[in-house]
């Protein structure tokens, strides 16, 4: 695993843009794992500064998301089809019939899965995807417990992630249940992935993912395992880990 240190989460943004980026610049028709939440947030708005300053292109690029709350349609608020809109998609040139991520509102969920895989499949797989994690260790959606040989699945919400959720919802009795996921094992084929973490609350994650066994009970540490992994953290995050 390579490990950038930075000094903030802007520095940390900034990084992670510029290697998607290149790697766009250098595969135009790249196939791009995304992800959501807060962390990712400055990546997506360097993305954007440099779309509308130096025209990179995202016209034959393909992207795949991580994740989506079952019983959400893309058009509600805080699904994370509006996220991507709103947060990057609809502000450079990727085409709309190019991006994808699984539908929380199918009728058989569990085909809604396999046609995900089924995807990344055709696709090709997944060249560079973007990761979060979660304190207490989690990956897209994929919880303590889940097997490092799971493809996408439905999961149920552990009470602490949607806690940690809460935030973009009026209230903790808002935030979903249960949320379709790329699996780990999904997530593990990609061709490179860039993991970020900024802050004191990912600070005892990053310890025991830098420090700690590679477990099903903690799904980030299987990264420890991958060839091509990039960290960028910033100081706050890397505080408990011996870097």
């Amino acid at each position: 695993m390579k490990i950038i240190k930075v000094a903030s989460y802007e520095e940390m943004s900034a990084h992670a843009g510029q290697i998607i980026i290149n790697k766009v610049k250098d595969h135009p028709s790249s196939i791009l794992g995304l992800a959501t939440g807060g962390t990712p947030l400055g990546t997506y708005r360097r993305i954007i500064e440099d779309h509308e300053r130096n025209h990179t292109s995202y016209r034959d690029v393909s992207t795949i998301n991580l994740d989506e709350y079952v019983g959400l349609n893309e058009d509600h608020p805080q699904s994370y089809h509006m996220y991507m809109k709103e947060h990057l998609f609809s502000q450079i040139d990727v085409q709309p019939q190019h991006t994808y991520l699984p539908d929380g509102t199918a009728k058989d969920l569990s085909k809604e899965c396999q046609h995900y895989d089924q995807l990344i499949e055709k696709l090709g797989g997944i060249d560079l995807q973007l990761l979060g994690i979660g304190q207490n260790g989690h990956i897209g959606f994929n919880e303590p417990g889940t097997s490092f040989e799971s493809r996408t699945h439905v999961i149920d919400l552990m009470e602490s992630t949607r806690k940690a959720n809460a935030r973009y919802f009026s209230n903790v009795n808002e935030v979903p249940h249960h949320a379709i996921t790329m699996g780990i094992r999904s997530i593990v084929e990609s061709k490179e992935i860039l993991l970020l973490a900024s802050g004191k609350k990912k600070s005892s994650a990053l310890s025991r993912l830098l420090e700690g066994n590679v477990t099903e009970e903690f799904p980030a540490s299987i990264l420890t395992r991958h060839p091509q992994v990039t960290l960028i953290a910033d100081e706050a995050a890397l505080s408990k880990s011996q870097i």
